[in-house]
């Protein structure tokens, strides 16, 4: 069984808070968020959502960033696999056709389901092979999990992993259903959240057995499915405890070397509270938390592959993300950056986490 090194050689971002990685972690350093008051979305108020600042529809912003990320890094797609992670799939394209009076048989399931930006992609670009995961907010998460698998069993010498979902009438009415779409701009692990906004986004990342220069490695990955309910985490937290603890073992580092975890942190408190709990119980209180949900929002199936490419910036940057909106924390024992740090980061992790209890946790490092 080979054992390769697996690096992140190229990553990019699209967001409400940036059409690109660098105009996104400039925000993120300086709180500006992306998050905005918007109409059409809910019968009878403003939704404060996420949404991408982009005259191009999705489908031909997806195209751009793809062909923008394989030119840039140069990676030949015939000689690649391509791992997609989308929780809405086609679901905008199918409800702009029908708003415009389309006629339900006319919908091309192909371009509907959770698959269908792989199928996009597969009419436009000759990838070596393409697969598509959909695990509600972890789909990306996984994608990258699974890319990271392969490459170093070596399955696969290079890999395009991109998470991308678009916002939707039927995502943003459903999670106000459910009660948890916040009436402004969320406050990840503060008392005072109202709930989280739910946003769109495309992150990409170039994952090789070989690196580059400005490389971030992939140092490990842990799953955990607790399965305890339909919507809402284990409230001990444990399932976030798990991932983040298989994570640490298939890294081989411990508590003390992780310097910072970019968290879940939606801004609800049935995430919040529990996720908060995980960390501290395993890494203590001195470690750097803070979530970047208050900038780009939740990109649901986008938001592993996106806040992957922030902690690899913030690795390569040395900085420490903010998360300035919290003004009394679900968490007094939790070392909450509410400002940007200036430090060196050897080692950092991801953490995502989804309904049903799927959750995700990234550990990746500085190239030594």
């Amino acid at each position: 069984m080979l054992k390769n090194r697996v690096f992140v050689n190229h990553f990019d971002a699209v967001s409400c808070a940036g059409l690109n990685e660098c105009e996104l972690w400039q925000n993120i350093l300086e709180q500006k968020s992306g998050i905005k008051a918007h109409e059409g979305f809910l019968p009878d108020s403003k939704a404060f959502i996420g949404k991408m600042d982009s005259t191009l529809f999705f489908k031909d912003l997806l195209l751009e960033c793809t062909e923008k990320t394989v030119k840039q890094s140069k990676i030949e797609t015939t000689k690649s696999a391509v791992f997609i992670g989308s929780s809405v799939g086609g679901m905008q394209n199918t409800e702009k056709r029908l708003q415009s009076g389309a006629a339900f048989d006319s919908i091309d399931p192909d371009f509907h389901t959770i698959g269908a930006v792989k199928n996009i992609l597969d009419t436009h670009f000759r990838f070596q092979e393409s697969f598509a995961f959909s695990t509600a907010c972890t789909s990306s998460a996984n994608a990258i999990g699974f890319a990271y698998e392969c490459i170093k069993k070596g399955v696969y010498k290079t890999a395009l992993v991109i998470g991308a979902d678009a916002i939707s009438l039927t995502t943003v009415c459903g999670f106000n259903a459910l009660g948890v779409l916040s009436d402004a701009v969320c406050k990840p692990f503060c008392q005072t959240s109202g709930g989280m906004n739910v946003a769109e986004g495309i992150g990409l990342l170039v994952l090789s057995n070989i690196k580059t220069d400005n490389a971030v490695e992939i140092l490990g990955v842990g799953y955990s499915s607790d399965a305890y309910h339909m919507t809402h985490p284990k409230p001990d937290g444990m399932g976030a405890f798990e991932a983040m603890s298989s994570a640490l073992k298939s890294s081989g580092l411990t508590p003390a070397q992780i310097d910072y975890v970019n968290a879940h942190g939606t801004g609800t408190k049935a995430n919040d509270v529990n996720e908060a709990a995980a960390i501290n119980l395993l890494f203590g209180k001195t470690l750097h938390i803070s979530s970047t949900k208050n900038i780009i929002g939740h990109t649901l199936g986008a938001a592993g592959a996106l806040e992957a490419v922030i902690t690899c910036k913030a690795i390569l940057e040395s900085a420490i993300p903010p998360n300035n909106t919290i003004m009394q924390s679900v968490h007094e024992e939790c070392n909450f950056v509410l400002s940007p740090v200036k430090q060196e980061i050897n080692a950092a992790m991801s953490n995502s986490f989804a309904f049903g209890g799927n959750n995700v946790s990234l550990i990746f490092g500085k190239v030594l």
